[in-house]
């Protein structure tokens, strides 16, 4: 879900750019997915970024249930994910392993 967030919001003036990476953090696995796309307003949006059903941008293929329901995939698995997003410069998600 994030990798195909990452595509599907890249930004139209740039080229698309999605890193992965892992390592260890505090004795947890992190898995980190960090775009350069169109980001979300954190401010305006975080309370309700893994929200059902909540969107954050015109996209007509947007339903709002991706990042809910991988968000309580991870929760349920033990694990967390963590955002840092900035509108026009991209959004980067970590997911910390059980």
């Amino acid at each position: 879900n994030f990798i195909s967030n990452a595509i599907r919001y890249c930004h139209p003036e740039r080229n698309p750019v999605i890193i992965l990476n892992s390592y260890t953090e505090n004795d947890k696995t992190v898995l980190e997915i960090a775009d350069n796309g169109l980001g979300i307003d954190l401010t305006k949006y975080g309370d309700k970024l893994f929200g059902m059903y909540k969107t954050f941008h015109e996209n007509p293929d947007s339903k709002g249930i991706g990042l809910f329901i991988t968000k309580n995939q991870i929760d349920a698995m033990g694990g967390t994910v963590t955002v840092e997003s900035e509108p026009n410069i991209g959004t980067t998600f970590k997911i910390y392993f059980k």
